[in-house]
């Protein structure tokens, strides 16, 4: 085993916990984290690489959907909001779903302004949350290529 191993998994369990910390991540997260085992490891790469493509193909439907200028269908908008927040919501993605209810009242209202100010903000976290998480499995490639185990987390 490398000796930087317990660096890399101090950096790991540390940036992890500030991920928890600052909202980003909720308990979900940590439930999707205990599926992933030797039969399945790449588990939680897989399943939160097609929530960020899941989510690149909502924002810009809501994009396109929004510069519809003056015949903006706000039931498409919310229907792809609501299809945002749940699958925000399966993977532990706490700041991007909190924008969504919001958004959603924007949508209730047929608020223009609103829905395009919430769609920036989602765009802006989504983007944040996944420069993230890449860095926080870069670390733990690392730590595999190091000969090292990721460690267990305890958030609370």
């Amino acid at each position: 085993m490398n000796a930087l191993v317990p660096q890399l998994q101090k950096r790991f369990q540390d940036y992890l916990i500030s991920l928890y910390q600052q909202g980003f991540l909720d308990d979900q997260f940590s439930e999707l984290r205990k599926l992933q085992d030797e039969g399945n490891p790449d588990f939680l790469t897989e399943v939160v690489s097609l929530f960020f493509e899941d989510c690149q193909k909502l924002i810009n439907n809501m994009a396109r959907i929004l510069d519809q200028t003056g015949n903006v269908d706000f039931k498409q908008v919310d229907a792809s909001v609501h299809q945002l927040k749940g699958s925000s919501s399966s993977v532990g993605a706490s700041r991007v779903k909190s924008l969504c209810v919001a958004f959603k009242e924007y949508c209730d209202t047929q608020s223009l302004e609103g829905c395009v100010s919430c769609l920036q903000q989602v765009d802006y976290e989504y983007r944040l949350l996944k420069a993230k998480l890449q860095d926080l499995f870069n670390l733990e490639q690392q730590i595999l290529q190091a000969g090292g185990a990721i460690p267990q987390v305890d958030i609370n």
